[in-house]
């Protein structure tokens, strides 16, 4: 312990017992010598705290943060229209309550002085909607953190947008490798509004389950980017974010309600040292959220609808910075040799098999599993890894199920051998062999027909002018897309031709 010099002990002493009043009768009563010592203490506890604000670890906390300007306009202002909670201290961040699966809107503000920004307007912006951990604990083992959910709810995600309620969003899109973002584009100058939901709760991240007041606190985190040269939403124009936690349905009403009435007990002196609930939450300023580094390394096919909406969202990247993914090769092999998993194949095969059978976003939860392991996989196992849709069409495809058609017809081409043989004998059956093709309908239309009847016969369909259906008494009644769908399953018919006078086309005779 030191003591400095150039501060006397006797004024540290006269200055310590000044500063506290309340304090004096009983420090008073302490020997000279024993004040000195305390004075001492305390005086290196002052002087050892600011030297380690000074380290660099806090110096580089404060650079990570956007600069302090009060006088800064913002470009643009996201509003989150729920109410902030009264039993925050002044000075610290808002917390704002949320319930589980309830859609909320958040604002989306154009807050530019005129001639600002010139090269957005009458542009769209893209926005980038994010729910991550507010603890920086969190935020190191997110990647963990997030399979873990996606293993404990398959076919869930985190972040939904209402899409029937927003108002102004264009191309709205969910990458179902990211459970936790949305993205999609507006334009500042027209109103717009996004509704969002937040399914998992705040509880599911904690070691140990408390219920909902004890639960971790997320950031509700809204990136906004311009296009560049190129025609690519990169070019970062404003984030911000504000502090949420998430309830069971009903659970931030009851936390708001029992906040509030805490607040009405205090003392008004008290009460002074909070903040007062407001009705809205204004997203305050924040450094652009890091690119995402735990998407799941298999390729995706392109973005899907979420789980709760369903909306069309072509192919495109889903984050500012995010690359086309390499395709993953398909050995020729294995394709040409079966469609379907073999138990013999390994967990690179397995891979490659869930790729070309549009299963990608469960590559990373097979990652392991070779052939004979996904055979091994029940049907509910399935379906409560992949969910329920997924999960049903992953098993068909694991056991090599095939859709039925809605249709099955028999035919035969009736040669002209035949032909002769009928009308010398009167019966073809009893002396020809013939050999039937299946046809396999699905629109049980007319044209349909005509084309599987011309790929059956290797002939454009243009050359087929009508077909007919031998009715009786030998009349040729004309097949319509009615009479198609009043055929009965697996009926067989013998294909007869008669050439057309007027063109180079032919008659199709079903008999």
């Amino acid at each position: 312990m030191r003591l400095h010099s150039d501060f006397p002990c006797d004024s540290l002493c006269g200055f310590f017992l000044q500063k506290a009043p309340y304090h004096t009768n009983k420090l008073s009563n302490l020997p000279f010598s024993r004040m000195c010592c305390l004075v001492m203490v305390v005086s290196d506890i002052i002087f050892n705290i600011s030297d380690v604000l000074a380290l660099p670890i806090f110096k580089q906390e404060e650079s990570n943060l956007p600069p302090d300007n009060e006088n800064k306009i913002l470009p643009f202002q996201y509003v989150l229209c729920a109410a902030t909670s009264p039993a925050i201290k002044l000075h610290d961040e808002t917390l704002t309550y949320l319930n589980q699966g309830q859609s909320y809107e958040i604002r989306m503000l154009d807050n530019r002085k005129i001639g600002e920004l010139p090269e957005i307007t009458d542009k769209m912006v893209k926005s980038i909607i994010r729910v991550v951990f507010h603890d920086r604990r969190l935020q190191y083992t997110e990647h963990q953190q997030l399979e873990g959910w996606r293993w404990n709810r398959p076919g869930d995600r985190i972040l939904d947008l209402d899409i029937p309620m927003s108002v102004g969003i264009i191309d709205p899109r969910a990458n179902p490798t990211q459970l936790n973002t949305v993205e999609f584009l507006w334009d500042p100058s027209k109103r717009t509004s996004v509704f969002i939901q937040v399914h998992c709760i705040s509880t599911e991240f904690t070691m140990r389950k408390h219920g909902g007041e004890k639960g971790v606190p997320f950031r509700i985190q809204i990136d906004t980017f311009k296009e560049n040269e190129s025609g690519e939403y990169t070019e970062h124009l404003h984030s911000a974010s504000c502090q949420v936690k998430v309830f069971k349905p009903k659970g931030a009403d009851r936390k708001q309600k029992t906040d509030r009435e805490k607040m009405e007990k205090r003392a008004p002196q008290e009460k002074e040292k909070y903040q007062p609930s407001y009705e809205t939450t204004i997203l305050t300023e924040c450094s652009p959220w890091p690119e995402v580094t735990y998407v799941s390394n298999s390729p995706s096919p392109g973005f899907i609808s979420s789980t709760h909406n369903s909306f069309p969202v072509p192919e495109g990247n889903g984050s500012p910075t995010h690359q086309p993914e390499p395709v993953v090769p398909v050995p020729e092999v294995i394709a040409l040799v079966s469609d379907n998993l073999l138990p013999v194949a390994t967990p690179q095969d397995a891979q490659q098999w869930l790729h070309r059978n549009r299963f990608s976003p469960f590559c990373r939860l097979f990652t392991n599993f070779s052939g004979a392991d996904m055979l091994k996989l029940t049907r509910d196992d399935v379906i409560q890894i992949c969910g329920p849709a997924d999960g049903i069409r992953l098993f068909n495809a694991l056991k090599g199920r095939v859709v039925r058609p809605r249709l099955t017809i028999y035919v035969c081409q009736e040669s002209p051998e035949a032909r002769d043989q009928k009308h010398e004998n009167g019966d073809a059956a009893t002396n020809t062999f013939f050999i039937y093709h299946a046809i396999y309908l699905e629109e049980l239309t007319a044209s349909e027909l005509t084309e599987k009847i011309a790929q059956l016969f290797n002939i454009s369909p243009r050359q087929i002018n009508q077909i007919f259906k031998q009715g009786p008494t030998g009349i040729h009644v004309l097949v319509s897309d009615e009479m198609i769908q009043n055929f009965q399953d697996e009926v067989c018919f013998i294909l007869d031709t008669m050439k057309d006078d007027s063109n180079e086309g032919y008659h199709i005779i079903l008999k």
